[in-house]
């Protein structure tokens, strides 16, 4: 399994799991400006029997296709569409496909949450998958929409969920033992301006502040120089030390892992969060915030007609959302307890591709004749030319072995990318605007 952040290492490898539970899993982390930490990994809590941090290009260039039986690929779109090329031309020069194909393993991609942008790009990079998950109903018919639209074989779309659903059923407010606890679930890049986050944290602990029974938690995704999936401009961290009066004493900035903080959660709030789909499966109240209007670039249009639109002020006054059934059913949230079967359909798919003596050679849509102008640049960024060879330089190149397979090397080894991160992320930028001034 090939990953390139914390949250899509989550996906691939719980995905693995729920395909077949007794397996061997191989992790791969792909080296770039969101490859985890050990202290992420940790708190993902998925784990691998194996696990080592490489370039695409090494990756295609050493993976043994007799040794594996499935590959899941949990990356971005566009280094999903250089593996695949890198992969087929790998895999053509080892053993040409002849009329019945060739031998080699399933490749299986996906999404790790809520699409809400980019459905076409990201869709189109991902074609040439053997299986492309859909994590629901609504996806499915989706994505074979997009492939049709183009011309390109849908078949490879097969209706799942998301592999990290589950927990305790939510019985009801919290006993006298803890206290009613309120659970706002940040992002990373939603909303990015520093008013907005600003606004959203203010009213978080304003609800703290006019419910001081309660326990008000801010659900942060990573500590300062650490990424994940999506770059975060401005960390609430640095926000909350800048709250009026301090941050209360019920609200307080809290990491783990979603799945244990849930536990003692009895109304989870977000702006778009693929969290709400973890709490509404659970049964737990949930709102999604329409306080910044509810618009795309939010994601919270994604949340039309689930019942669980609110604002803060509804919330202060002691709304909770009461979900639409329909609408969970179509988003794959199986509240009534059919969850396991979601992956009979993905389990059927790789089993029978398995026992293919043949599988035909990889082929994404995206070639050097349909995308001359596009699919050049995707694969440049991973090493890789046109034709998904090495490009001059990177071939010869040693492969740098990654030092998660020692944790205090590695610790030594984030604590410096977090702060190369931040010279290029943060420092460069503001140098750069400062020049223009």
């Amino acid at each position: 399994m090939l990953a390139d952040s914390d949250t899509r290492w989550k996906w691939g490898a719980l995905t693995a799991y729920r395909i077949q539970s007794d397996i061997r899993l191989d992790g791969y982390l792909l080296r770039g400006r969101a490859t985890p930490t050990v202290r992420q990994l940790d708190e993902v809590g998925a784990r691998a029997d194996s696990l080592r941090e490489i370039r695409g290009v090494d990756f295609v260039r050493s993976l043994d296709r007799t040794r594996y039986d499935v590959i899941v690929l949990a990356c971005v779109g566009g280094a999903v569409q250089a593996m695949l090329h890198g992969l087929a031309r790998a895999w053509q020069q080892e053993a040409p496909a002849d009329a019945a194909g060739q031998r080699r393993p399933v490749v299986v991609t996906g999404y790790v949450g809520v699409v809400y942008e980019k459905l076409a790009d990201g869709l189109l990079l991902r074609h040439g998958a053997d299986v492309v998950l859909a994590n629901s109903r609504y996806d499915a018919d989706r994505f074979r929409a997009v492939y049709r639209g183009v011309g390109a074989d849908d078949h490879s779309v097969v209706e799942c969920a998301l592999p990290f659903l589950g927990g305790a059923r939510y019985t009801g407010p919290g006993a006298e033992s803890r206290p009613h606890t309120v659970v706002f679930a940040a992002q990373p890049s939603v909303p990015d301006s520093r008013a907005d986050r600003t606004y959203l944290l203010r009213r978080a602990v304003e609800h703290a502040r006019r419910h001081p029974g309660r326990e008000v938690l801010i659900k942060l995704r990573s500590k300062p120089g650490e990424h994940t999936t999506h770059i975060e401009e401005l960390p609430y961290q640095k926000l909350a030390a800048k709250v009026p009066g301090g941050m209360p004493a019920n609200c307080r900035l809290v990491y783990g892992n979603m799945g244990e903080v849930l536990d003692r959660t009895d109304l989870l709030v977000t702006v778009s969060s693929t969290a709400a789909l973890e709490s509404l499966h659970r049964g737990i109240p949930t709102a999604v915030l329409t306080d910044l209007g509810v618009r795309e670039v939010l994601g919270n249009h994604h949340f039309l007609g689930s019942g669980c639109l609110a604002s803060w002020d509804e919330l202060d006054a002691g709304h909770l959302p009461q979900p639409d059934r329909e609408w969970l059913a179509a988003q794959g949230v199986a509240a009534d307890g059919d969850y396991e079967q979601a992956f009979d359909a993905a389990r059927a798919r790789v089993t029978e591709l398995r026992a293919a003596d043949r599988l035909p050679a990889l082929a994404p849509y995206y070639t050097p004749r349909t995308a001359p102008g596009y699919l050049p640049g995707i694969l440049a960024r991973h090493g890789l030319d046109p034709e998904g060879e090495p490009l001059p330089g990177h071939a010869e190149a040693p492969e740098q072995t990654g030092g998660l397979r020692r944790v205090a090397r590695e610790t030594v080894r984030e604590a410096a990318r977090g702060a190369y991160r931040h010279g290029v992320q943060r420092v460069a930028p503001a140098i750069r605007r400062w020049g223009q001034l």
